[in-house]
């Protein structure tokens, strides 16, 4: 089965589809999906529910899922790192991450409130337009966006689930990942035995249990992670080379130009030119 990862905080993507390929996936990620057009089935663990415009889902991290397209379909994914909802606001935060992880998991629109769904898709396609558009503090305005459709959906779960239950442990993988985010750039802190330590996991064990968890290595997940940032440091702002090479911890600026080539195919000023272009 496919392990999906992701490596920005929150990715968005606009997918029109008359089939979806029907392969079981996990990720190691929450993922919303909004369907602004079509018909057919969710589904999630194994359960199944029709669907149709304007439901909202919430995929969570390790739910096995996969859609049956009916009728052409237009979806909209709002994917984001369990860190995100550390970006909210601090009153925000605790709820947030009680709400996230102890929803059913079980398939259907998490929307509740009907007002919520003409708002909800005015917000999306608010989104679309600011992802194809090239506007001023354009990332500002997506993450404002952003951050109140997750606490809609937020809103939305607290009504449908039990508050008066304890919560659920996390995914070991979130927990990895989590682990990954916060020391990005303490490269002593992401050597297999401070992980393995840090997991009480056996040193000689920890890389497997990693890819497992994952579907990738630690130092897999840990380059392609710190690529993605580099090329948001790229894109909007002005950072130079040298800068980024000591955030984020290279030799010097051939290792960076090496290293981001490989996965990337353009060395980073390359890219940024043809970003800006």
């Amino acid at each position: 089965m496919e392990i999906r990862n992701l490596y920005y905080p929150f990715e968005l993507q606009f997918l029109e589809v008359s089939e979806y390929e029907a392969k079981e996936r996990k990720n190691t990620f929450f993922e919303m999906v909004f369907v602004l057009e079509g018909k057919g089935t969710q589904i999630i663990n194994d359960h199944r529910l029709p669907y149709a415009c304007d439901k909202l889902f919430l995929i969570f991290p390790q739910d096995t899922h996969s859609f049956e397209v009916a009728e052409k379909t237009k979806f909209f994914f709002i994917r984001f790192q369990d860190s995100y909802l550390k970006t909210q606001s601090n009153d925000w935060i605790q709820k947030l991450e009680f709400i996230f992880h102890n929803h059913n998991h079980l398939p259907g629109c998490i929307l509740k409130t009907v007002t919520d769904k003409p708002l909800l898709r005015a917000m999306i396609e608010a989104l679309i337009r600011e992802e194809i558009g090239n506007f001023p503090q354009q990332q500002e305005v997506i993450k404002q966006i952003l951050n109140t459709i997750i606490t809609i959906a937020a809103r939305n779960i607290s009504l449908i689930s039990p508050v008066a239950f304890a919560p659920v442990p996390t995914e070991p993988s979130l927990d990895l990942l989590n682990y990954v985010h916060q020391n990005i750039y303490q490269p002593q802190a992401l050597k297999a035995t401070k992980m393995a330590l840090e997991f009480n996991v056996s040193p000689t064990y920890i890389s497997e249990y990693f890819k497992t968890k994952t579907g990738q290595s630690i130092q897999q997940y840990t380059i392609a992670y710190k690529i993605k940032l580099i090329e948001t440091r790229l894109k909007f702002t002005n950072m130079q080379i040298n800068e980024i090479v000591y955030e984020f911890g290279f030799s010097d600026a051939s290792h960076l130009n090496r290293l981001f080539k490989k996965y990337t195919g353009l060395n980073p000023s390359d890219y940024k030119k043809q970003f800006k272009n």
